[in-house]
């Protein structure tokens, strides 16, 4: 991923920034967790990444506790930070509300976005399979274009990099790749007949089929 997408990602959660080099630091540790460099579970040892990037432990002190601000890192009293890990039942609970909040916004976006909206997306869709495209995030961009406030702060603040986590979790397996594609053209059909209530079916399943390949690894505690 690269640094913008990280900057973007960074903006659109609403985590405040500030001028120092903890902001560098932050996007790299972020980065990790997100392609699994630290995956769910694992120790974030301050020296050890402090040796990594050439800087004082200060600030990875620092990009740690924003990381659990936004509910990346879990650290309890006299015990290190580490990533933030799932159960099987919180596995279950967070696509649920996937399900149900990316679902109803998919619902909205068939009914609010215009005929020029949905070629945009419909173009992005088709610009990211390219091997060099820039960063898009297809739920992200349906969230947003439903309207909802209240759910655009739910999925898109602190709840967005958790999510990523376990999306890009879900499309790790090369088979489930080429079939979500396959559900997001199904979903821009629905949105371009603006079929609202077929959108909000096909995104229900299509993050229920996720959740399937997820919990179907079986690496999850209970």
């Amino acid at each position: 991923m690269s640094s913008t997408e990280i900057a973007q990602a960074d903006e659109n959660s609403s985590v405040p920034r500030s001028d120092t080099r903890g902001d560098e630091v932050f996007d790299k540790i972020l980065n990790m967790i997100l392609t699994c460099e630290l995956p769910p579970g694992a120790f974030v040892n301050e020296s050890t990444l402090a040796t990594a990037f050439g800087v004082s432990r200060g600030p990875v002190r620092e990009a740690i506790r924003r990381l659990q601000g936004i509910q990346l890192v879990t650290r309890e009293p006299y015990v290190r930070a580490r990533v933030v890990t799932l159960t099987r039942r919180g596995v279950v609970e967070l696509f649920e509300t996937r399900e149900a909040l990316e679902g109803f916004s998919c619902r909205l976006a068939a009914q609010n976005m215009t005929d020029v909206k949905i070629l945009a997306l419909e173009q992005d869709v088709e610009r990211a399979r390219q091997p060099d495209a820039a960063p898009f995030d297809f739920h992200e961009r349906i969230v947003r274009e439903g309207g909802n406030q209240r759910i655009i702060s739910i999925l898109c603040g602190d709840l967005y990099h958790l999510l990523r986590i376990y999306r890009r979790m879900s499309g790790a397996v090369p088979e489930r790749k080429e079939v979500a594609s396959h559900e997001h053209w199904q979903i821009i059909r629905a949105l371009k007949i603006r079929e609202a209530e077929l959108a909000e079916s096909l995104m229900r399943s299509h993050i229920r089929r996720a959740s399937e390949q997820i919990l179907s690894s079986g690496s999850f505690e209970d």
